[in-house]
């Protein structure tokens, strides 16, 4: 599944937000992490902010918040949002046998993806974050079984 530049820019922001809840974060200083323009995330993070995912603070030290629950925001949640996730912009050529069994295939494969992006959430993602950081540390001491989220 690839995702849209929004939808990539969405999960960025709200996994800075998400690991820092109660910290008011800039678009400006989101956007100088991943290297992106401040004002196209200001788009996507009023979006978010429309669908109550973020809070959004005006002002001197404002900026946005995580406002969801971390252990029930899926992936595909946030991606429902800002992609088509219809299945219907297949250009396989369909009215043949191999087209139609391609179209199958691939909608099946479509199909496992959306059920993946169902079942993780931003607090899972966090834990596979903090797992990265400490593996490119070299923290190689075993880690206990994350939660369920």
């Amino acid at each position: 599944m690839k995702l849209q530049q929004n939808t990539r820019l969405a999960l960025y922001s709200l996994l800075e937000f998400a690991a820092d809840p109660n910290r008011h974060i800039s678009a400006a200083e989101i956007a100088g992490k991943y290297e992106l323009s401040s004002h196209h995330l200001a788009k996507v993070l009023a979006e978010l902010a429309r669908a109550g995912v973020v809070q959004s603070v005006r002002g001197v030290g404002g900026g946005y918040r995580f406002a969801a629950n971390a252990r029930r925001l899926t992936l595909m949640d946030v991606i429902s949002r800002f992609e088509d996730i219809s299945g219907n912009g297949d250009d396989t050529n369909e009215h043949t046998p191999a087209g139609r069994a391609l179209a199958k295939v691939l909608s099946e494969v479509d199909e496992i993806a959306r059920a993946t992006m169902n079942s993780i959430t931003i607090a899972t993602m966090l834990r596979i974050i903090e797992r990265e950081r400490a593996a490119a540390a070299g923290d190689t001491r075993p880690r206990r079984a994350p939660a369920k989220g």
